[in-house]
């Protein structure tokens, strides 16, 4: 299908920008911002105070080194408005984590806040390749989670036609791109898998789908990933990226013409590579964690959050702004098996190369006395569902052997029988079950 590459003249006049007016503008908004923290912020006072730092020692951007980062314990620790730097009255809207492991993330928006994300949003969706009047079907879940409203309020703000589905109901999910027609899916990747399964299991054709762009988005996913989708609904898999303690979605997004990676929204974020274990900020293009401070927020401003994503910054192409390399895994993410780092993506990246397995994994972890073991779950394509034991088996092998020889870990590996598997049917897909005792 041709891609739509924007007209040059539809960009905001930033993302044409030189580097030299990107940086005077992060410059002038990222002073503004460790002022704005310092003045109404009691945490981040206690912070720069006991670091001997002050907004006035920010004259470089080189300069944010200096300050002190900050992390989701930091947010919980200050539940539910203690982070706000406006009095509550101004906050338009309040958006909070699951809080499955702990107290949720508060996160919350002035008007401007609002309107900035929307702007964010709309402009992701125009990189991704939407053009006003384009119909955008919306599955991300809506509520707390700052998937769905987020996408739904930069959708309209762009010009687009909203269908707000939010997640699950996958059969009503298909028929509405059926008979809706839309042209761009804003969701999980994982559950446009389910999505496209399911138009298998009603003998649709994925291929017949009217969606022209997909913009996913909420967990890391891979190119073998994108390659698959691409393949099997024939459209084109952009990545967007964000995380609600920054913004929500929209923070960063690929651009259709390049899909080289998210392009960094420099002028609304300032992004930095560290190392996970000491803090230091890397050069461009080391792999690190991704640490982002906000340069336009008001009620929630935040210096140096660490995302826990581990990526890479890249030199400008399709606009004037950085990219991010793919999200590798997150350093919470990462599990150590006998002495050795495995990420969920590594897996992901060997079950999507073989051809008679499904997308669909999950990594169970145990422990067997001081040894931690690993099982992969895998599951067959419905094409191959009349596969043979001697066939499963040596596809089994096949996936442990990659596993080895790729990551350096032994693991056991079962497949299952197409839809064996449990399916994300609200939002991320469950990837790892870990047994181990905490």
């Amino acid at each position: 299908m041709p891609v739509k590459c924007p007209d040059r003249a539809s960009l905001d006049p930033i993302e044409i920008a030189s580097r030299d007016e990107i940086q005077a503008l992060q410059l002038q908004r990222l002073q503004a911002t460790l002022r704005r923290a310092y003045d109404k912020v009691p945490h981040y006072r206690a912070l720069f105070d006991a670091q001997g730092v002050r907004p006035e020692d920010c004259r470089t951007l080189a300069d944010i080194a200096r300050f002190p980062f900050t992390s989701k314990k930091d947010l919980r620790d200050n539940y539910p408005f203690g982070l706000f730097a406006v009095p509550r009255e101004q906050v338009v809207r309040i958006h909070a984590s699951s809080g499955t492991t702990g107290k949720p993330t508060v996160v919350g928006y002035t008007k401007n806040d609002i309107d900035t994300w929307a702007h964010l949003v709309g402009r992701s969706i125009r990189a991704a390749g939407g053009r006003p009047g384009d119909i955008v079907h919306i599955a991300y879940g809506y509520g707390l989670f700052t998937g769905g409203l987020g996408a739904h309020y930069g959708a309209e703000r762009g010009g687009y036609t909203v269908i707000p589905m939010s997640g699950g109901q996958t059969e009503k999910q298909v028929q509405l791109i059926q008979d809706f027609k839309p042209d761009i899916i804003m969701v999980t990747p994982s559950y446009m898998q389910v999505i496209i399964e399911e138009y298998e299991r009603q003998g649709i054709d994925p291929r017949s789908m009217s969606l022209a762009v997909g913009i996913f988005g909420a967990e890391p996913w891979t190119e073998a990933m994108r390659k698959e989708i691409e393949a099997k609904a024939a459209l084109d898999a952009v990545d967007i990226y964000g995380l609600s303690e920054v913004m929500g979605p929209g923070v960063a997004n690929e651009c259709i013409e390049s899909k080289d990676g998210p392009v960094i929204w420099e002028d609304h974020f300032l992004a930095e590579i560290i190392d996970p274990e000491t803090g230091a900020v890397l050069p461009d293009g080391a792999e690190g964690e991704l640490v982002f401070t906000s340069l336009t927020k008001e009620a929630l401003p935040i210096i140096r959050y660490r995302t826990r994503d581990l990526t890479r910054l890249l030199p400008p192409t399709s606009r004037s702004f950085r990219r991010m390399g793919k999200i590798v895994g997150r350093s919470d993410d990462m599990l150590i098996i006998r002495g050795v780092n495995m990420f969920p993506t590594q897996v992901e990246e060997i079950v999507l190369a073989q051809p008679k397995l499904s997308g669909q994994y999950q990594i169970v972890v145990s422990r067997d006395g001081h040894l931690d073991e690993v099982q992969v779950l895998c599951e067959l394509q419905p094409a191959a569902s009349q596969a043979s034991q001697a066939d499963m088996a040596a596809i089994a092998k096949d996936v442990q052997h990659r596993i080895k020889t790729l990551v350096g870990v032994s693991t056991r590996v079962k497949i299952g029988a197409p839809g064996s598997l449990e399916r994300t049917l609200t939002g991320k897909a469950r990837r790892v079950v870990d047994q181990r005792p905490k």
